[in-house]
Parts: C-alpha cells; sequence; structure tokens
C-alpha cells in the first residue's frame, strides 16, 4: 500500500471558526481536509484557500453526527491518500430556551454531535496522531466553564469538551499527541441563527472575530496547551478563576 500523507481534519469547516481554522492551518502549510455536509461551501473555502497561495484542501462531504460517521471519513480518507496528523473538531451547535420547554429530540441530537461524535473522532485517529506526532484540537467554549440557564444543555455540553479534552491532554502526552481545548467566547456566526438567538447582544468588548479565534487556537494547539482561552484577558481570568480551580494557560497572543 501507498504511503499515506498527513492531513489536517477539520470538521463543521463550511462557515464561522471552522472554515477560520482551515484558512489558518493552510496559511501554516498544512494541507487540511474540509468536512461538513454542505459541498458547496466546502468547495468555495477550497477556493479561497488556494486563491490565497495554499495547497488545495480536500473536501468531504459527511454527516459527523453519524454513528458510524468515523468510519466512513477514515475509508474516504484512506482511498484520497491521506491520514491526520491533526485532528479538529469544531462541530456542533447550540439552542437558546429553557431545556424543559426546547425540542427534546434537537436536545439529544445536540448531545450526540458535541459530545458523541466529537469523542469519537477524538479517539478514531490516535494512531495516526502518534506515529505522526500530532495533535488534537476540540472547540469548547468559555460556556465550558459555567452552568448556562436558557442554554442548559449547551453549556453541559461544552463542560464535556473541556473535561474530556484535558483529561486526554494528559493521557496522550506520553505519546508524543497534543490535545488543546478551544474556548472562545461570543463569535458573529451563523450558530446565533442556529440557536435561535435572536434576543441576546453581548458587549462589544467581549467579542472575538471567528480568524482571530482560529489564530489563537493553532497557536495553542503548536504550544502545546491543555486550554486556550480566546477571549479577553478580563473576562478569561474571571472565568478562569471563577470556574477552574486548577491553573488555565494564558493565551497566546495572536497580534
Amino acid at each position: 500500500m501507498a504511503q499515506l500523507r498527513p492531513i489536517t481534519l477539520i470538521t463543521g469547516a463550511s462557515t464561522g471558526i471552522g472554515a477560520a481554522l482551515a484558512r489558518v492551518f493552510a496559511a501554516h502549510r498544512h494541507e487540511v481536509v474540509l468536512v461538513a455536509r454542505r459541498e458547496q461551501l466546502l468547495t468555495k473555502l477550497a477556493d479561497d484557500i488556494v486563491a490565497t497561495g495554499g495547497t488545495r484542501p480536500l473536501v468531504l462531504r459527511a454527516d459527523v453526527a453519524r454513528i458510524d460517521a468515523s468510519r466512513r471519513i477514515a475509508e474516504a480518507m484512506e482511498a484520497m491518500g491521506v491520514e491526520p496528523d491533526n485532528v479538529v473538531n469544531n462541530a456542533g451547535f447550540g439552542l437558546v430556551g429553557q431545556a424543559a420547554s426546547l425540542d427534546r429530540s434537537e436536545q439529544l441530537a445536540m448531545i450526540d454531535l458535541n459530545v458523541r461524535a466529537l469523542t469519537d473522532l477524538s479517539l478514531a485517529f490516535t494512531g495516526s496522531l502518534e506515529r505522526r506526532q500530532g495533535g488534537i484540537l476540540n472547540v469548547a467554549s468559555v460556556a465550558s466553564f459555567l452552568p448556562g440557564p436558557g442554554m442548559a444543555v449547551y453549556y453541559a455540553s461544552k463542560a464535556y469538551v473541556l473535561s474530556f479534552s484535558e483529561a486526554l491532554h494528559q493521557e496522550l502526552a506520553p505519546k508524543g499527541v497534543r490535545v488543546t481545548a478551544l474556548c472562545p467566547g461570543p463569535v458573529p456566526t451563523e450558530f446565533q441563527a442556529r440557536a435561535g438567538d435572536k434576543t441576546m447582544r453581548y458587549p462589544r468588548m467581549l467579542v472575538r472575530t471567528a480568524e482571530r479565534v482560529a489564530t489563537e487556537g493553532y497557536l495553542g494547539l503548536q504550544e502545546g496547551r491543555r486550554g486556550q482561552i480566546a477571549a479577553r484577558h478580563g473576562h478569561r481570568r474571571g472565568l478562569a478563576d471563577m470556574a477552574d480551580p486548577q491553573p488555565v494557560d494564558e493565551p497566546v497572543q495572536a497580534d
């Protein structure tokens, strides 16, 4: 069998933070495979990356919430002649509203994507990640640090992402695999519309662009940080001190 070449796998890559992460990895000369359900948007992003001088990304239309998603993605990548040296788990969504009032099946689907699928993809490629001495970047949230009435299930799912990623960081470190949880604050993307967020407004000082968050996440992963809080300094430290008695990594300056 021909030798597989290394690639960065990015889920939820069609828009927002996922698309920004794809651009950042590509700008740092990583070949990337873009994974999401909307193939047309992935193809446009691939065209944009080529137009800025990057290697053309591979495009893989897939629903990572499927129970067999990791197997199907692994088979597709093998057929393309690639294997992950980095896995970026960005796919996820939230819902605004009281948990008892929101559609229960939608909330369970959120858990399935934000928790089960992320866990599956984090563990599915540890063999190639160890061979390549690569890493896993899991997109959590500042919501990971505290309960969120009005978005209870979403906040809880992101608390899981942070806890799981920090534990995996310690477990895989002896094997040379870096694991970083990226915890952004509010970022203007499609997320708000999907969540049904029609009234919430965030103070300007708390908002980060997707591009800034992606750059900080990339740098945090490269430096082997277990957690990267992509928020303003005061907001970041306040959340960390309030919710986490363990030391929290300071952010990488992306300016």
